[in-house]
């Protein structure tokens, strides 16, 4: 999160696959380090999982502007969408990939040391293979960009850019949501088959039994989180091609609609959890689909009313609000709200599993009121996208012109 708005700065100025690669490697290199550190050095440990967000906020803000300078109108939209499809499909693969790892070796470090691999060959092959467009270059229709404007100005504008900081305010809407859920889920599953009784509950005791029920439910959880996560992109990529047809400002009202109506399923989730399990996957796998379906529009509404010179920074201080706002704190305020819930009925394994249920509540109602803020970001969409346009040609022309 800290280091985002770093990675936004020298995306707008410098190579950014080198950046992107170097911040990979980095990124792998520590995630490696880390399953060999012991326990009596646990602040190490701890270190060395928050340096991996140096890396990841690497990609993060820098791989959408390189798509963005490759592609554009629906071509663009379709890139997007296979490039966000790998946030599911890395996060579904690493339930499943890290459990079956620890499974196999019977020691969890060993989930540590499957991702380095695959992390150190895509920046391999990002700084043999993937290009480094010219900023603006498809926008220009070949042409280049002769200006960048100082760092305060980048600033000054997306703040006054209203369709940008009302979508950097939904996008954290879903960052909540699935911060808390990634965490969260797989323990409600399980309490939720404890008040099923078709498991038997675990004491303060160590218990094989729980740990097992748990890996299931993150292996089940995973692979849903993988499908979801490709029909999201999918279905949202080709809902706003046939959208567009209709009006100009497609792309947000598709996404506070996807929001809508995935608050709806997320709800159905803690009223049909108590009597089957099968029917909070079926709501599970319906409300994420609808959640993921937004990510690669919110990327492309991005691209539309941001300047190429700024899109780095543009992209870094909304992955930034989003961590800040969504899953930085949303998995620790939901199991704030459940533990002061639980001292009422502290034994009652009825009320843990209820009280789990009531915090994550909390989920549908930022949901919906991410939904407003697209609604709001559609309001300003086409104001936005036009007054980029005339500073993308400002920015060609001359330096003297160029305007905030």
């Amino acid at each position: 999160m800290v280091a985002a708005p770093i990675f936004g700065y020298l995306g707008d100025r410098f190579n950014r696959k080198i950046i992107l690669s170097c911040g990979i490697f980095f990124w792998s290199a520590v995630t490696l380090f880390s399953s060999f550190i012991t326990k009596e050095y646990y602040w190490l440990f701890v270190l060395s999982r928050v340096l991996v967000g140096i890396g990841e906020s690497s990609y993060s803000s820098i791989s959408p502007t390189i798509i963005g300078d490759l592609f554009t109108n629906n071509t663009r939209t379709m890139m997007l969408s296979v490039f966000y499809f790998a946030i599911p499909l890395g996060s579904g693969l690493g339930y499943i990939l890290g459990s079956s790892a620890k499974d196999a070796a019977g020691d969890w470090h060993w989930a540590l040391r499957v991702s380095p691999v695959l992390g150190m060959t895509a920046g391999t092959l990002i700084l043999f293979f993937v290009p480094d467009p010219k900023r603006g270059s498809v926008d220009q229709q070949g042409g280049q960009l002769r200006t960048r404007t100082p760092w305060i100005c980048d600033m000054k504008a997306l703040a006054k850019n209203r369709s940008y900081v009302f979508s950097s305010l939904a996008s954290s809407a879903v960052s909540f949501a699935t911060g808390a859920f990634g965490m969260w889920i797989p323990i409600y599953l399980y309490r939720a088959q404890v008040v099923q009784k078709t498991v038997v509950p675990c004491t303060n005791e160590p218990c094989s039994s729980r740990d097992s029920l748990w890996s299931s439910s993150s292996l089940i959880f995973g692979a849903i989180t993988c499908v979801t996560g490709l029909l999201g992109v999918l279905i949202g990529a080709a809902t706003t091609r046939l959208c567009r047809q209709k009006t100009e400002r497609a792309d947000p009202l598709v996404c506070a609609v996807s929001m809508l109506g995935s608050a709806i399923f997320i709800c159905l989730i803690f009223v049909v959890a108590k009597k089957s399990i099968v029917g909070a996957y079926f709501c599970i796998f319906i409300g994420e689909t609808l959640l993921f379906l937004n990510w690669a529009i919110t990327a492309d509404i991005l691209m539309h009313v941001v300047v190429p010179t700024r899109r780095a920074t543009a992209v870094a201080f909304q992955s930034f609000t989003s961590h800040l706002l969504g899953d930085a704190g949303s998995p620790y305020l939901i199991g704030l709200i459940s533990d002061a819930l639980q001292k009422t009925y502290a034994k009652s394994v009825l009320w843990q599993f209820l009280s789990l249920g009531y915090a994550l509540m909390v989920c549908p109602f930022v949901i919906v009121l991410g939904g407003m803020f697209f609604l709001a970001t559609a309001l300003f969409f086409l104001d936005d996208r036009e007054k980029a346009e005339k500073q993308l040609s400002q920015l060609a022309k001359s330096p003297s012109s160029v305007k905030v």
